[in-house]
C-alpha cells in the first residue's frame, strides 16, 4: 500500500524511515517532508492533505503533529471514506484543551494533580491562593511543547499566571489556564496505540524536557528520550493500562467519539502511582525516535489495522536493545531561534551505527541549515542502557552546527536500573 505521512518534523522523519521499512508499505509520501524525510519518501508541497492522497493513491494516512488533528483532518478523511490514522477533532481535544482533559479525567476517575481551572487573571490569581509553591502553570491550548511553566516562588507564579493570560508567553493559547500542584517523582512517557476499542500499548520511554542537564533551565520540547524495559515494571504497566489508558478510551467512546490513534500520556509515578501529568493524541517528539527504532513488527500494517478497527490480538516485536535519542538544538533554542547555519556530519554520526532524525533542517543550495529550534536527534541502541548511551553521543560528536545546543545526561536516570 502506499502510505502519507503528515508532518515536517524529526517524528515523522521517523514514521516515514520505519513505514519504509515495512513489508506492507509500496511507497512512503510526506507532506510537506524535510530533507532527511526525502531520502525515505515522496515529499509532497501543500496542507490539502485530502487532495495529495486522492492524486497520490494512498491507501493509508498517518498523522505525525497534533495541528492538523484539532484542525479535523480525520474527520475530513473519514467523509471522504479514506482511512486515516488519527483522532477526530473532537476525540483531539484531549490535548488540544489542556482545561477539557482535566475535566475528563475526574469524569473518568483518571489519576491526576489537583486543579483549578481559570478564565481570567483574577481567577488565576484567586485560584493560586490554595496552592504552595512550586506550583504548575498550564496553557489550556496548544503551544508547541512550551506551554508549562513551574514557577519556584509564589511571587513568580503571579508574574507568570498575569504575563500568559496577557498573551505574552504563548499567545491566545495562554488566556485560559490550569493551575494545578506540583508532583514529585518521575516522568515517564507511555504511549498505546487504539482502534477505538481496542489498546496496543509500545515500550515506556522517558522524555527529558528541560534545556539544561539535571533537568534546569525552561522547558522545551523535549532534548532527547530513551526507551528500555526497566522504565516501568511489567505491575506498573499493567497499572496504568487498568487506570489511566482504558478509561480514557472507554471514556471517549462513552461520550460519542471512539479514539483512533496514539494516545500518549505523560505520567509522573509517584509514592501512591501513577499519575496523569496531560495527554497528547500523537506520538510524542523525541520519544517516537527510539521507540520507532526498536520496533520490529510491520508498521504500516500495524497502522491500518488501527485505522480499520483491527488492533483486536495485535501485539509488537521489538528489539532487545534499549535505544536513546540526543536531540541537537539550535542556538537560542527554547528562546528566539536562530536560523541558517550549516549543518555538517550526519553521514559520518550514520557511519557509526545510528540513524539521524532530521527536524529543524532546510536546504540552501547544496547545504543543510538550521531552520527550527530541535535540528536532529542522533539515535542509536546497544546490548545494554550504558552501550546505547555511548553509542549515540559517539555518533552526536560527528554532528557541527554554530550554536549547538545538547544535554550531556539523556539516560542518565535509567542508569540506575541496571
Amino acid at each position: 500500500m502506499n502510505v502519507l505521512v503528515i508532518g515536517s518534523g524529526g517524528r515523522e522523519h521517523a514514521l516515514a524511515w520505519r513505514l519504509n521499512r515495512s513489508a506492507s508499505v509500496a511507497k512512503v509520501f510526506a507532506a510537506p517532508g524535510n530533507p532527511g524525510i526525502a531520502r525515505e519518501a515522496v515529499c509532497v508541497d501543500g496542507s490539502d492533505y485530502l487532495s495529495i492522497a486522492a492524486a497520490n493513491g494512498i491507501d493509508l494516512t498517518v498523522v505525525g503533529p497534533e495541528a492538523p488533528l484539532m484542525d479535523g483532518v480525520v474527520d475530513q478523511f473519514h467523509d471522504a471514506g479514506r482511512a486515516i490514522f488519527g483522532p477526530c477533532r473532537a476525540a483531539a481535544q484531549l490535548e488540544g484543551s489542556k482545561i477539557f482533559s482535566k475535566q475528563f479525567f475526574e469524569r473518568y476517575q483518571i489519576p491526576t494533580a489537583r486543579f483549578i481551572a481559570a478564565y481570567s487573571l483574577d481567577e488565576a490569581l484567586k485560584a493560586l491562593d490554595s496552592f504552595t509553591a512550586p506550583v504548575v502553570l498550564k496553557a489550556d491550548g496548544l503551544a508547541a511543547g512550551k506551554g508549562v511553566v513551574i514557577p519556584q516562588t509564589m511571587d513568580e507564579a503571579r508574574t507568570t499566571v498575569a504575563q500568559f493570560m496577557a498573551g505574552e508567553l504563548v499567545g491566545d493559547a495562554g488566556r485560559k489556564l490550569v493551575i494545578e500542584e506540583f508532583l514529585t517523582g518521575e516522568e515517564v512517557s507511555f504511549i498505546a496505540l487504539s482502534d477505538g476499542a481496542n489498546l496496543v500499548p509500545l515500550l515506556p520511554a522517558q522524555d527529558h524536557k528541560n534545556i539544561f542537564d539535571g533537568d534546569r533551565g525552561p522547558n522545551t520540547g523535549g532534548m532527547g528520550a530513551y526507551v528500555d524495559e526497566r522504565i516501568l515494571t511489567p505491575a506498573e504497566i499493567d497499572l496504568v493500562m487498568k487506570t489511566v489508558m482504558r478509561p480514557a478510551i472507554d471514556g471517549m467512546a462513552r461520550e460519542g467519539s471512539p479514539f483512533v490513534g496514539f494516545l500518549y500520556a505523560g505520567l509522573m509515578m509517584t509514592a501512591g502511582g501513577p499519575k496523569t501529568l496531560e495527554f497528547n493524541v500523537r506520538m510524542g517528539d523525541p520519544e517516537t525516535q527510539p521507540l520507532l527504532y526498536r520496533l520490529r513488527s510491520d508498521l504500516g500494517a500495524v497502522l491500518h489495522a488501527g485505522a480499520t478497527g483491527k488492533l483486536a490480538g495485535v501485539t509488537l516485536d521489538w528489539s532487545p536493545e534499549p535505544s536513546v535519542a540526543i536531540v541537537l538544538a539550535a542556538a537560542g533554542y527554547p528562546g528566539k531561534v536562530r536560523t541558517g547555519d550549516v549543518i555538517s556530519g550526519i553521514d559520518d554520526a550514520e557511519a557509526t551505527g545510528a540513524t539521524v532524525f532530521q527536524a529543524g533542517v532546510k536546504r540552501s543550495g547544496d547545504a543543510l541549515v538550521t531552520s527550527g529550534g530541535r535540528v536532529v536527534a542522533v539515535t542509536a541502541s546497544g546490548a545494554t542502557l550504558p552501550s546505547a548511551i555511548d553509542a549515540a553521543y559517539r555518533a552526536a560528536t560527528h554532528v557541527k552546527f554554530d550554536g549547538m545546543q545538547f544535554r550531556a545526561d539523556i539516560g542518565k536516570k535509567g542508569l540506575r536500573r541496571w
